[in-house]
């Protein structure tokens, strides 16, 4: 068994899933060019597609400072409805002709690893003439993300920003004209407000009534709950023990995205704050989270659900190091894991009940939370997302 957990030690290490991303044109192009969009499968699961429209020139540093500590809790919380839906996130960043880009585009996608790994890279460049390309990023928004289908989506928008559109460029679509398309598509688009620019108050506030949405006002840094609790390493080191846990195959192909779905982990546990590692830890041990934590095509998942035979499958499309084992050595580490990665679920969620009451007495100490940019997202959601089929009865955010 030392030499099978070698084995799964070697592998966990050079596997995982990643999002494909838009390649960007230079600074001359207007945007990026949209991908093909190509609807996901219907799984019969209620699902939240949700897309952030974030402004990220240079006086939105603040603001996307909080947007890279809160993502995962606010995950948690959209995930928290009582039909635990399916999570998929997409991004666009936007600024100005004339920046060094005018939208950037990630397409919505249940690998929030991936996702997150790119939004780490965003920085708060460029602007300064005031208005921006809102118009371009909520085009972007609404018609190059690959949105769900039917009556079991909530499809929503979050438009993060302190500048008005550019109202005067030519061949630009004006955002009346693109939010008549979100309302046909069934996507609610709420704007958020950073900063009390009377002029972005009065789009802003159009936007929300011509999305069907919200529309709310926080400070320039964001109003983000930021609470350092006793519990944050810990979970964070239990959230990298159970990445360890994937054993992903499939072809060439297949197992380059695990690759990079490994690439993208890696660069969060180097580079995030030990509480976004414990949100992400409470994130990926949730029903919501599985998706993330497991990417597609792992042997654990699919041999313990009964969907694969293990003696079935290929060798040569398994981890390598289980390639040379008898067949009894591959079935017993896949057990080992599986059992591994029930524990290691079972400790975080311990750990993160606990973390939720400290920062919750912490947040009441403090005179509440019902301003900050968390507090209100998950109101937005709440009251949206019924049209959907989900409830949020007795459910508070997860900080």
């Amino acid at each position: 068994m030392q030499n099978k957990l070698i084995a799964l030690s070697i592998f966990a290490a050079t596997t995982g899933v990643v999002t494909v991303y838009p390649a960007i044109h230079s600074a001359m192009a207007v945007t990026a060019q949209p991908q093909p969009v190509v609807q996901p499968p219907v799984t019969g699961r209620a699902r939240i597609d949700v897309v952030f429209v974030l402004d990220t020139t240079g006086s939105m540093g603040g603001l996307i400072h909080a947007a890279k500590e809160k993502i995962w809790s606010i995950a948690s919380t959209m995930g928290s409805a009582e039909q635990t839906p399916e999570i998929r996130v997409g991004l666009v960043a936007y600024r100005d002709r004339g920046d060094a880009y005018v939208t950037r585009t990630v397409d919505l996608s249940e690998d929030l690893d991936s996702v997150y790994a790119t939004l780490m890279d965003y920085r708060a460049e460029g602007g300064g003439d005031d208005p921006e390309s809102v118009n371009q990023a909520l085009y972007d928004a609404v018609h190059a993300m690959s949105w769900g289908q039917g009556s079991g989506v909530y499809k929503t928008i979050f438009l993060v920003g302190d500048a008005p559109p550019h109202m005067d460029y030519r061949n630009d679509v004006k955002y009346p004209e693109t939010l008549v398309d979100a309302k046909k598509r069934g996507i609610v688009v709420n704007a958020i407000q950073a900063g009390s620019s009377a002029h972005t108050r009065r789009d802003w506030q159009r936007i929300a009534q011509l999305g069907n949405g919200s529309y709310f006002q926080v400070q320039q840094a964001g109003n983000a709950v930021a609470v350092d609790s006793p519990f944050d390493k810990e979970l964070a080191e239990l959230s990298e023990a159970l990445d360890r846990t994937r054993l992903h195959y499939g072809d060439a192909k297949q197992k380059e995205r695990h690759q990079r779905k490994v690439e993208a982990a890696a660069k969060l546990h180097r580079e995030s704050s030990a509480s976004s590692l414990a949100r992400r830890a409470t994130f990926n041990a949730s029903g919501s989270g599985e998706a993330n934590l497991i990417g597609d095509g792992d042997l654990v998942e699919d041999v313990t659900s009964g969907r694969v035979d293990l003696t079935t499958v290929e060798p040569s499309v398994l981890p390598e190091p289980m390639q040379v084992m008898a067949p009894g050595a591959r079935q017993e580490l896949v057990e080992e894991t599986a059992k591994q990665r029930t524990e290691l679920k079972a400790k975080i969620r311990d750990l993160a009940d606990q973390r939720a009451r400290f920062i919750e007495d912490e947040v009441n100490k403090a005179g509440g939370a019902e301003e900050t940019l968390d507090h209100k997202i998950f109101r937005a959601v709440r009251e949206q997302a019924a049209s959907a089929g989900l409830s949020y009865q007795g459910k508070r955010v997860d900080y």
